[in-house]
């Protein structure tokens, strides 16, 4: 009779172990799912900015670009105007390419200003000649990227730009 007993009892403490078994899963899956940490660092990524400056007379603007940002940066220019602009760089520096748009030819360091770009328009005359008109220089940069070897290029797939207007007035 003894051994009647026994089997059930058995049995019960298999069921249980095996539900507790199922339940230490869950649990486990619970805490290790729902962990948190705390802290952190702080970091500064800097930037690269530059800014056009622009002197307007008689034979149009002269631009120069600065880089005010963190980093070393490659420089492009081109200007729309409802005439024909003529491009020329009296100290050297630019190179014009078949895009429409002038190229700084080096890297521009942080902090350093490029050599000049003048931008000149023959202004109409006649009847049509319009009492002012706009010179819009569009300026973009790119930060410098290195290949495999060191060498710094430019991708302009990725631009910064910055547009400028700047009224000029006829001058007789």
């Amino acid at each position: 009779m003894r051994k009647l007993h026994k089997k059930p009892l058995i049995m019960a403490a298999a069921a249980l172990a095996l539900t507790g078994t199922l339940a230490v899963g869950s649990a486990m899956a619970y805490f290790t799912t729902y962990t948190t940490a705390g802290g952190g660092v702080t970091m500064n990524m800097g930037f690269t900015e530059t800014i056009p400056n622009e002197t307007v007379d008689k034979d149009g603007k002269h631009v120069t670009i600065t880089n005010t940002g963190d980093y070393d940066c490659f420089v492009r220019v081109t200007a729309f105007a409802p005439m024909e602009l003529t491009y020329t760089a009296p100290n050297g520096g630019w190179k014009a390419k078949d895009d429409g748009y002038w190229y700084y030819e080096g890297v521009l360091p942080a902090g350093e200003t490029t050599p000049e770009l003048n931008i000149s328009y023959k202004f109409p005359e006649g009847k049509d000649k319009p009492e002012e008109f706009n010179i819009v220089v569009i300026q973009e940069c790119t930060p410098v990227l290195y290949d495999e070897n060191g060498n710094p290029y430019a991708d302009w797939n990725h631009v910064i730009t910055t547009e400028t207007t700047e009224d000029s007035k006829t001058t007789e």
